[in-house]
């Protein structure tokens, strides 16, 4: 029998974390890994917060003094394409610590409103987006990474079968 992913999802804003959240941000995760060729069991620890704790946590971590949509703190340093296999495995729980994510529900109602779509595809994107970032993905220039990092978030989205209308 296949190992499964772990994606343990905590939240410290009321009601972020509803059964119906949790499933469908595993499912964007799932989804994600294995668009990308991740073949090794992962745990993907993920946590739901306000604006307030993303500034905090931005500001502790990376001494960046706001509040962001989406932070990423990956275990390996990855290259695009390349994926973690078993040998990476925590020997102790046979999973891959792939990293954290760590969203803010209040960037994401935000975020919904501006682009004009919902609630759930700005959750997907940012989801995504960051497991993309766990994997060695990058977009800090304007140019070819950022081009391939956005191919690759538009490849996933579609084949959850999200649109930007949604």
């Amino acid at each position: 029998m296949a190992k499964k992913h772990y994606i343990p999802i905590t939240s410290d804003v009321p009601g972020a974390d509803s059964k119906s959240r949790c499933a469908f941000i595993r499912k964007v995760i799932r989804t994600a890994l294995a668009a990308e060729g991740v073949t090794a069991a992962c745990e993907v620890d993920v946590l739901l917060t306000d604006d307030e704790n993303i500034h905090a946590i931005n500001k502790d971590m990376r001494d960046v003094d706001w509040a962001t949509d989406v932070l990423s703190f990956p275990e390996f340093d990855l290259t695009p394409g390349e994926v973690p296999t078993e040998a990476d495995a925590d020997p102790g729980t046979g999973l891959v610590p792939l990293g954290d994510m760590v969203i803010s529900m209040e960037h994401v109602a935000a975020q919904a409103k501006e682009y004009g779509h919902s609630r759930q595809r700005e959750l997907a994107y940012l989801v995504t987006h960051s497991v993309l970032h766990l994997l060695g993905y990058d977009h800090l220039d304007e140019g070819p990474q950022k081009q391939q990092m956005r191919a690759r978030e538009e490849a996933i989205l579609v084949e959850l079968g999200i649109t930007r209308e949604d």
